[in-house]
């Protein structure tokens, strides 16, 4: 009997030693804290050394972004949260691109300069906060799993503002650009035109992990326990993010971007998720010298020729 009682005694240990290592892991990859308002009026500008040349360039787009003129829209999630976006209209009419921020951003450090990108092209935009992010409601980051459903209600809520006319363009940087990808394997309504995807990965585990083993730690051996804490404490696989899988059943114009100095996100995904698109409209520029998130201010004569290039061969004016 007392051996009875040890087993079970070390089997209760493990067996909590593997929760309390999973929800650690949850915290730390997924769970996103309530966001202070004070802090959201801050600039906030990505750390590190490679955005250091266009701190002022990126704290001028939010600035020249904020006191723009602009229309506050929010949707009722599947699963009950409030989720914020902001409208910009250059010109009545023009196609409209919905923009969808990366991993810990918010729409006004990752998409103010994308505003402005758009209107360069002749387009409105819609700049949206990704659950649990900016001034949406919520508390999981879910790399793509739950925010797809979120950019197709995006989609619905565009059409019945704007009418069954109105011409839609799916963009995103980063985990955004993982999620508009993602999308583009879903059945998309005719008014969604193309796909803008800057810097995305490839699927969320072969990122968690590069993660994981950038830090100096065992990957293989950590990753399970950060998919079991999505899965029990989060509602969600993260197995289930796959752009590579989505864009095999695409049928949409896709412009993938991505800087060949890409230290986070590496440019290979962008290669392996051009090769695996099924999209006949598709193209896959490479941003030479450009750090994650910013080939855009690298080289925005480039960017913006690119883009219109594109924009005119397939007809999306």
């Amino acid at each position: 009997m007392t051996a009875l009682y040890i087993t079970l005694g070390v089997i209760g240990g493990i067996l909590l030693i593997v929760l309390i290592t999973a929800f650690v892991c949850f915290y730390l990859t997924f769970y996103s804290k309530t966001r202070d308002p004070n802090e959201l009026a801050e600039y906030r500008i990505p750390p590190g050394k490679a955005y250091l040349p266009f701190r002022d360039e990126m704290a001028a787009w939010i600035k020249q972004a904020r006191e723009m003129p602009y229309t506050e829209m929010e949707i009722r999630s599947y699963d009950g949260l409030t989720l914020r976006g902001r409208y910009y209209e250059k010109e009545k009419g023009l196609p409209i691109e919905i923009q969808f921020h990366g991993y810990r951003g918010d729409s006004d450090r990752d998409l103010s300069g994308a505003v402005l990108r758009a209107f360069a092209v002749d387009r409105n935009a819609l700049i949206i906060d990704h659950r649990g992010s900016g001034r949406s409601d919520g508390h999981v980051i879910t790399f793509g799993v739950k925010e797809t459903r979120d950019c197709l209600a995006w989609i619905d809520h565009a059409i019945s503002v704007f009418g069954e006319d109105v011409r839609l363009h799916l963009t995103g940087i980063s985990m955004g650009a993982a999620t508009v990808l993602m999308a583009s394997g879903e059945n998309l309504p005719p008014q969604v035109k193309g796909i803008l995807a800057d810097c995305p990965y490839s699927s969320a585990k072969e990122i968690i992990k590069k993660v994981i083993r950038g830090m100096g730690l065992p990957a293989s051996l950590l990753y399970p326990f950060v998919r079991l804490g999505a899965r029990l404490y989060g509602g969600f696989d993260p197995n289930d993010a796959e752009p590579i899988k989505a864009v095999k059943r695409a049928t949409v114009p896709i412009i993938l971007y991505h800087g060949d100095a890409d230290g986070f996100v590496p440019c290979e995904m962008s290669e392996r998720l051009f090769d695996a698109c099924a999209s006949e409209k598709k193209r896959l520029i490479k941003i030479k010298g450009a750090d994650h998130g910013i080939a855009f201010s690298v080289d925005k004569e480039n960017y913006l020729k690119t883009l219109n290039e594109f924009i005119d061969e397939n007809r999306m004016r």
